[in-house]
């Protein structure tokens, strides 16, 4: 785990209203050409993303196996621009799973929380990732610049999720 010095900064729980109702949601589904099995199973892997080449500096699951509801893990972004503690407070085996943030180590954000989705299609599967943010009062501007570039960069997960599976099918 991440903790030395490290101040760590509270962020406000949510539940899955937050996702239709937040200033910011992304909703960035991809159709992939593997089952939903597959999907999942790189979800929960110990590396999770970090595989589809998303450039995390590191993600730790921190509750142990099998994972449900109460599930927590730690992941630090690219150049360790922040690092995160993440709650899960849905876990649907094999389909869907939903964390929110509860601390960071930058006052960033109000509440952050992400969705994912993995459905059967008649090829493969299409797997869904929502993004919900709310900024601190003190950083809207910032946000809203940042908007573009946000919805870029996570953008870059479905683009890089069908690129994985494309090589690892």
């Amino acid at each position: 785990m991440l903790c030395g010095m490290t101040r760590w900064y509270p962020l406000e729980p949510l539940d899955e209203s937050f996702f239709t109702t937040a200033p910011y949601v992304y909703r960035l589904p991809v159709e992939l050409d593997v089952p939903p099995e597959r999907v999942w199973a790189s979800l929960t892997s110990d590396r999770a993303l970090a595989d589809w080449g998303l450039g995390l500096h590191r993600l730790e699951w921190t509750s142990p196996r099998p994972f449900g509801v109460g599930t927590t893990r730690e992941v630090s972004l690219p150049g360790r621009a922040i690092t995160v503690r993440e709650k899960f407070f849905r876990w649907d085996e094999g389909s869907r799973k939903t964390f929110y943030v509860t601390e960071a180590d930058r006052p960033l954000l109000r509440r952050f929380g992400e969705d994912y989705l993995v459905e059967a299609t008649p090829t493969g599967s299409r797997f869904t990732w929502t993004v919900a943010l709310e900024p601190l009062p003190r950083t809207r501007a910032l946000v809203r610049f940042a908007e573009p570039l946000n919805h870029l960069a996570f953008r870059a997960v479905p683009w890089r999720a069908k690129a994985y599976f494309a090589r690892h099918s």
